[in-house]
């Protein structure tokens, strides 16, 4: 009876009848001979997962699995024919199967968490030389030439919401302004997202925020609030505030009138205090301290991906080659953590990611029952050793 390897079983938190309507629609297969959208997907996640630092470890590796390919609807590959795919094959097609994913993640999440925390935050793609700056140098910025990934984060279930690509140059908040507001939930990010009219989005969406005041903030102070003798050491002022004026300039109207809570933290490490920024003002001044500590974790999430996942070195130079692996990247880490999900496995993603990397081929059911019967066996043994006459 066939079972499935550990990559199959990675495989099957994607809908390959899905996939395909999204090929027909956007016509990805049309001008394909013989290599496919699927047959590109399957070897760009196995590049992905197994660590394969270019075409050609990738080809050599995969290909001698072939014996595997059959039950993943794939064949052997070509690195030529897989180079000219990302080259060519519009990205678009990976960044709707990744959305679709992380939707359909998202969706599960609410049921399992009443009220949502999310991160939200950017990381820049850095990539100069020999065809990347054909693409690159007409939209970089003053530190970074490539692309920047934007992403919404679920701290509690180590999980992206929402992401997007876009050139270095675009501001964090432009990127944001479109994001639906969720009710209810809790938004934390930093002051790249300054824009006191999308704060008021925030605030008329029932949501709450945690972020940080600029220093040249007008307000005014409204009210000042008392600090617990258990808190006095950490949180120095916590006060009610209002904007001071309603137009800060030129044709600019701000829409946030109404109060808003200034925390001031104390940064032994630091010589001056942090200014936190909220619409809450229900939380205690410390669990409010506390969740904009929580915003590195959103920093590490990106370090992680880049450390254990490939999105720093990339099999293809063009502007198109890298958006789809950047995008396979995302559709790879949210399968491993479906596939940790489902084995209620309670290694870190790293150890999971680690020991799926050495055992990619291997059939776990196969190995339980050669265990199974081994085990027996040794029983039988000990059966008839005691059977025996002295």
């Amino acid at each position: 009876m066939y079972t499935n390897t550990r990559f199959g079983d990675v495989m099957k938190g994607l809908s390959r009848s899905g996939f395909e309507k999204q090929v027909v629609q956007m016509q990805s297969d049309k001008y394909a001979k013989g290599f496919r959208s699927w047959d590109q997907l399957v070897a760009m996640v196995y590049a992905q997962v197994s660590g394969s630092r270019s075409l050609r470890e990738l080809e050599v590796g995969f290909n001698a699995q072939s014996g595997h390919h059959y039950h993943l609807g794939t064949r052997s590959i070509k690195r030529s024919t897989l180079a000219d795919a990302n080259a060519k094959r519009s990205s678009t097609l990976f960044q709707g199967l990744a959305e679709q994913l992380l939707a359909g993640s998202h969706r599960k999440l609410r049921q399992q968490y009443k009220k949502m925390l999310y991160l939200l935050d950017s990381t820049p793609i850095h990539l100069i030389g020999d065809g990347y700056d054909q693409w690159g140098l007409s939209n970089r910025n003053g530190r970074t030439q490539g692309l920047k990934v934007h992403m919404l984060y679920s701290p509690d279930a180590q999980l992206p919401i929402e992401m997007s690509i876009s050139a270095p140059n675009l501001n964090d908040i432009d990127a944001a302004r479109p994001m639906a507001i969720e009710p209810n939930a809790t938004y934390v990010f930093d002051k790249g997202y300054c824009d006191y009219n999308w704060w008021y989005k925030i605030e008329q969406s029932d949501a709450c925020f945690v972020t940080r005041f600029k220093h040249n903030a007008a307000l005014v102070e409204l009210e000042s609030k008392l600090i617990p003798e258990d808190a006095k050491a950490v949180i120095l002022s916590d006060t009610l505030v209002r904007f001071k004026y309603k137009h800060p300039g030129g044709q600019r109207i701000n829409h946030y009138q109404k109060p808003l809570r200034q925390v001031v933290v104390a940064r032994p490490d630091k010589p001056t205090p942090l200014v936190l920024a909220t619409n809450d003002l229900e939380r205690p001044a410390a669990e409010i301290a506390q969740l904009y500590k929580t915003r590195w974790q959103i920093e590490l999430f990106f370090k992680w991906l880049k450390q254990n996942l490939k999105i720093k070195r990339f099999l293809g130079r063009s502007k198109n080659a890298v958006k789809t692996q950047i995008y396979v990247a995302i559709i790879s880490y949210i399968l491993l953590w479906q596939y940790r999900q489902r084995h209620g496995i309670k290694q870190s993603m790293h150890l999971c990611l680690a020991s799926l990397t050495v055992s990619l081929f291997q059939r776990p059911d196969t190995e339980q029952a050669i265990a199974r019967r081994q085990r027996r066996h040794r029983e039988q043994i000990k059966r008839w050793q005691v059977e025996l006459p002295l």
